[in-house]
């Protein structure tokens, strides 16, 4: 590729097959008092790329006026866009209001469901903390704690079963919080088990056919790491993609 800012997936696309090109980002934040806040960067991505993932944290506390304010400026990305919910947007409590608002401005949120794009299959989930590797919780001892490890398993099982769900030769799993430890380097490594799980990335390596993984949620992490299988796996918070790349969003070509 000419771009050095432009990243290839896990294998290029086959021969006869035209990559796909993913603009990703996380962590918009967008408030009740943002007017218009990422309307120039959304045409952007629709000038830039074939395709646009939003990993989560889509709105500041998951207000109502907030995902309404996000919907105006979706007006402008103009491409076919998928996306999952952060922590922050199920804050409020009206968490299905803002997936309903959302979805009326042309998203497709992956949570329960898996989608194809031009070839490509896209399957997501906003994931759960819990902790990578070794440093893993458990589910033992106190009632609360196996809950809170249950809640990390849905969210890894449901993953798995959107991704075995597609059919397609090239994949990417869409995420909030982060499935490996590598891209959550540079957060204070006290708060690692918050920021992932490596359940997530259990679920990826069991498919051949994932490309890619985007995730946000660590906002001073590491822009890119790789599954233990070797799935490359891209930290899309904004502000650490644009410390590395100077543009607020990741292009990947899958």
């Amino acid at each position: 590729m000419n771009d050095p800012s432009i990243e290839a997936g896990a294998a290029a696309a086959g021969e006869g097959q035209r990559p796909l090109r993913l603009a990703a980002i996380g962590d918009l934040h967008v408030s009740e008092q943002s007017n218009h806040q990422f309307r120039d960067l959304f045409l952007e991505m629709s000038d830039t790329a074939d395709v646009a993932a939003l990993c989560g944290d889509l709105t500041n506390f998951g207000k109502v006026r907030e995902a309404e304010n996000l919907a105006e400026d979706l007006r402008s990305l103009t491409i076919p866009t998928v996306a999952v919910l952060g922590n922050h947007d199920v804050e409020a409590g009206e968490t299905e209001e803002v997936i309903r608002i959302l979805c009326q401005a042309g998203l497709t949120m992956l949570d329960e469901q898996a989608v194809v794009i031009e070839g490509v299959g896209f399957a997501g989930v906003k994931g759960f903390l819990g902790g990578f590797g070794r440093g893993e919780l458990g589910a033992f001892g106190e009632e609360a704690i196996k809950v809170f490890v249950d809640e990390s398993r849905n969210e890894a099982r449901k993953l798995e079963n959107a991704l075995r769900s597609l059919r397609t030769e090239r994949t990417v799993a869409v995420l909030h919080y982060s499935p490996i430890q590598e891209t959550v380097e540079g957060e204070p490594p006290e708060i690692f088990p918050f920021l992932g799980s490596s359940r997530l990335a259990n679920a990826i390596d069991r498919f051949d056919n994932v490309k890619a993984a985007v995730h946000g949620h660590a906002h001073r992490g590491t822009y890119r790491g790789a599954t233990p299988r070797g799935v490359p796996v891209y930290n899309c918070a904004r502000f650490v993609v644009e410390a590395e790349l100077q543009r607020q969003y990741a292009l990947l070509d899958i």
